[in-house]
C-alpha cells in the first residue's frame, strides 16, 4: 500500500498559488490606494486654490453692462443727443420656459398685440439661449411695478432700468445727427469692435446715420460688467456690487452747429421742402445745416412700425432724404456769379454790352429771358443785378464749358467735402471731357449745352452745402474755404476749414462779382432788394436769386409754375453773405418746387435766418446797438450866436414844441 504523498503535494501547490495571487492582488490594491491618496493630497494641498476659483466662477457670473453713450453738443455746449432712464421689459429664452406662453401672460400687463408677439417670436428664434430679448421699452411706472410684483411667478422675465437715447430738439438735427437703433445680424462681424458680446445686449444701440454712425466707436464708450450670484442653471440669485466693473461713458462730440440758428431755419421752412446751410466766411464752420421736411429721430430709437416707415418713405417731399448734402438741384441763376468769374478769367470785357429784348434766337429756337419784356442793354454788373438770362446765354456760348467748369470747381461745385459724416452727392459739373466720358448716348458737347450751362441749367447740379461753400469763398475773397462740421471729439479739436490754398481768381474780378451781388440786394431795382433788407442798421446783406426749372418751357409763353402740380414747379434758390463790408456768414436756401421765384420764396427765409446768425455774433450785435456818433461842434459859433454873429433868441420855457 502506497503513501498519500501526492495528495499533500497538490494541496501545498494550491496554497502556494493562492498566496502568490493574494500578494499580487494586494499589491495592486495597495498601489491603487497609494495613487488615490497621492492624488487626493495633490488636490487638497497643491490645487486647492485653483479649484476654489473654479468653484467661485460656477457660483458667480458677470453680466455685461452697456456704457452710457457719449453726448453730442452744439458749438455752445447745448445738448443735441443724450441719454435718459428707461424702464424696459426683458425675457430670456432659457430652454425651460417657452417664450410664446410667456408673451401671452405679459400681454395682460403691457400692450403686446398679436402682431408684436409674432415679431418677438421671430427675434427669439434668432437669439442664442441665455441672451435676453427686449420685449418693451419705456414702460410706465405702473407697468414696471406690475411686472416686478409677479417676478417670482415668471423666472425668465425681468423688468429693469436701462438708458435710452433721446434727441431734445426732435427733428431739427435729425439728418445731421442721425439716430441709433438695435443691432442687426448684418452688423455683427467675426473680428473687430462689432464682434464683441455687448452687441447682443438688449440695451445696446448702434449708430445708423449722420454723426451717430460716423463716430459710433467714439460714442460707444467701454463696456462694464455686473457681478451676480447664480444657481446651477445660471439664473441670478443675488447681486454682488463689490465685484462690479464700472462702464466708461463714450466721448463727447462737439459740432460747429448752433441750436438757435438751426431751429430758426427749420421753423422758417414751414411746410416747404428744401435745405438751408449757413457757413462762417472766415473759419469754414457750419452753423446750420437743415433739411426739410424733417423727422423725429426719437421715433426711430423706439422703433417704427412698417406702416409708419412707409408713410415717411413714400411721402413725395421725402423727409428721409438729407437735401442739404444728398439732394442735388440745378443752381439756376445763383450760378451766374461763377459764369461771370469764368468770363472775366477768359478775358471777356465786363463793360461789353449785350442787348436783351426778352429772348434770343439761336440754334433754331428762342432762348427766353425770365423777364419777358427784356432788360435792354446790359453790361456784366447790370446782368448780375438784374439776373439777365440773355446776357449769360451769349457769354457762356462765347467762352465754352471748360472755362466755366474750372471756375465752378474752384468755388466748390462737384466736390464732396470731408465734414466727418457720409452721404454727400457731388452733383454734376459739365465739361467737354465730362460729357465725352459720361454721356455715352451723345458724347459731343453742343453749343446749346453751353447756352443753358451759363444760367445754371443743363449739365450742372449742386447741393445746398456746395452753394454755401461757393458763397463763402466769394465772400472771403482769398481762400478756398472748406466746411467744418465736427468741432471736437473727446476734447480734441478738429482741423479748421481755413487752412487751405488761395482762390485762383484775381482780387479785382472777385470784387466785381461781389459788387453785383451787393446790387442785387441793395439797389432799389435789384431782383431781391425788398426781400434782403435786414433791418439791422448799417449791417447789409449781398445776395443772388435763382429759379431752376424742372421742365421745358420751349414754346411756352408764361413760365409761371404756381398753377401746376408740386412736382413740376420750379425750384427757388437764394445765396447771400453779410455784412457786405466785413463778410461773416454765408447762406444758401433751396426751396424744392417752390414755384414762386428765388426772391419771393427763398430770399425772405434767408433774411430771417441771417438775422439770427448776425444777432448772435457779439461783434455784430455791438455794432448794431452802438449809439450814433455825436456831431462835430468844434467849428460851430458860441452858444446863442448865429453864424453871422446875430443873437439867437432862447427857446420858450412853456415846454411846447418850437
Amino acid at each position: 500500500m502506497s503513501e498519500p504523498s501526492i495528495f499533500f503535494t497538490e494541496v501545498n501547490e494550491r496554497q502556494g498559488a493562492f498566496h502568490r495571487r493574494s500578494f499580487l492582488l494586494g499589491g495592486f490594491a495597495g498601489a491603487g490606494l497609494l495613487a488615490l491618496g497621492g492624488r487626493l493630497a495633490h488636490l487638497q494641498l497643491l490645487e486647492a486654490q485653483r479649484y476654489e476659483k473654479l468653484s467661485a466662477s460656477n457660483q458667480f457670473n458677470f453680466r455685461l453692462v452697456p456704457p452710457p453713450r457719449g453726448l453730442i453738443v452744439d458749438r455752445n455746449g447745448q445738448v443735441l443727443a443724450t441719454n435718459r432712464p428707461n424702464f424696459r421689459l426683458l425675457v430670456v429664452k432659457d430652454g425651460e420656459h417657452e417664450p410664446a406662453p410667456t408673451l401671452k401672460t405679459l400681454a395682460h400687463f403691457v400692450p403686446l398685440d398679436e402682431a408684436r408677439q409674432a415679431r418677438l417670436l421671430k427675434e427669439f428664434e434668432r437669439t442664442p439661449n441665455r441672451v435676453p430679448v427686449s420685449v418693451m421699452e419705456d414702460m410706465t411706472w405702473e407697468q414696471f411695478s406690475a411686472i416686478n410684483i409677479r417676478a417670482p411667478e415668471m423666472p425668465n422675465v425681468t423688468a429693469d432700468m436701462g438708458e435710452v437715447r433721446v434727441y431734445p430738439h426732435g427733428g431739427a438735427f435729425a439728418h445731421v445727427i442721425g439716430y441709433v437703433a438695435k443691432v442687426n445680424r448684418e452688423d455683427l462681424t467675426e473680428t473687430g469692435p462689432n464682434s464683441e458680446a455687448i452687441l447682443l445686449h438688449p440695451g445696446f444701440r448702434i449708430g445708423r446715420q449722420g454723426v451717430e454712425k460716423a463716430f459710433d466707436l467714439d460714442l460707444r464708450g467701454r463696456t462694464g460688467a455686473r457681478k451676480v450670484e447664480v444657481d446651477a442653471r445660471g439664473r441670478e440669485v443675488r447681486n454682488d456690487p463689490g465685484g462690479d466693473i464700472q462702464a466708461v461713458s463714450g466721448k463727447t462730440v462737439e459740432l460747429t452747429l448752433d441750436v438757435d440758428i438751426q431751429k430758426r431755419a427749420l421753423e422758417v421752412m414751414d411746410d416747404e421742402s428744401g435745405a438751408i446751410v449757413v457757413m462762417d466766411c472766415r473759419s469754414g464752420d457750419l452753423l446750420c445745416m437743415v433739411s426739410a421736411p424733417s423727422f423725429d429721430a426719437n421715433r426711430f430709437v423706439r422703433g417704427l412700425s412698417v406702416a409708419e416707415y412707409r408713410a415717411l418713405a413714400d411721402y413725395e417731399r421725402r423727409p428721409l432724404l438729407d437735401k442739404a448734402m444728398s439732394g442735388t438741384y440745378p443752381p439756376g441763376s445763383t450760378f451766374k456769379m461763377t459764369t461771370a468769374l469764368a468770363a472775366l478769367g477768359a478775358g471777356i470785357d465786363p463793360e461789353e454790352r449785350v442787348f436783351c429784348s426778352g429772348g434770343w434766337r439761336f440754334g433754331g429756337r428762342t432762348w427766353r429771358c425770365w423777364r419777358h419784356s427784356g432788360h435792354g442793354s446790359q453790361n456784366m454788373h447790370e446782368a448780375i443785378k438784374n439776373s439777365c438770362d440773355v446776357y449769360f446765354y451769349q457769354v457762356a456760348l462765347r467762352m465754352g464749358p471748360d472755362h466755366i467748369a474750372r471756375a465752378a470747381k474752384a468755388l466748390g461745385f462737384g466736390q464732396a467735402f470731408d465734414i466727418g459724416i457720409p452721404g454727400q452727392r457731388t452733383g454734376v459739373v459739365g465739361s467737354t471731357e465730362w460729357k465725352r466720358t459720361r454721356v455715352k448716348r451723345d458724347p459731343t458737347w453742343h453749343p446749346g449745352d453751353s447756352v443753358s450751362y451759363g444760367i445754371g441749367q443743363g449739365y450742372i447740379t449742386a447741393n445746398g452745402l456746395q452753394l454755401a461753400v461757393m458763397t463763402a469763398r466769394l465772400a472771403n475773397g482769398r481762400k478756398q474755404l472748406n466746411p467744418r462740421l465736427i468741432k471736437s471729439v473727446g476734447g480734441v479739436e478738429m482741423p479748421p476749414g481755413d487752412e487751405v490754398p488761395s482762390l485762383p481768381f484775381s482780387q479785382e474780378h472777385l470784387d466785381y462779382v461781389r459788387a453785383g451781388m451787393i446790387a442785387v440786394a441793395n439797389d432799389a431795382r435789384g431782383t431781391a432788394f425788398r426781400q434782403s433788407q435786414l433791418g439791422l442798421g448799417d449791417v447789409l446783406m449781398a445776395g443772388k436769386t435763382g429759379t431752376a426749372q424742372v421742365r421745358s418751357y420751349d414754346g411756352v409763353a408764361d413760365r409761371d409754375s404756381r398753377s401746376v402740380r408740386w412736382g413740376l414747379k420750379d425750384h427757388n434758390l437764394y445765396v447771400a453773405f453779410a455784412p457786405i463790408d466785413q463778410p461773416r456768414y454765408a447762406i444758401s436756401v433751396i426751396i424744392q418746387h417752390g414755384g414762386l421765384g428765388g426772391a419771393t420764396a427763398a430770399a425772405p427765409r434767408a433774411r430771417e435766418v441771417m438775422r439770427v446768425a448776425l444777432l448772435k455774433d457779439p461783434e455784430i450785435r455791438a455794432r448794431i446797438t452802438q449809439p450814433l456818433p455825436m456831431p462835430d461842434v468844434s467849428d460851430l459859433p458860441p452858444t446863442g450866436m448865429a453864424p453871422d454873429g446875430s443873437v439867437i433868441a432862447p427857446p420858450p420855457e412853456t415846454g411846447d414844441p418850437v
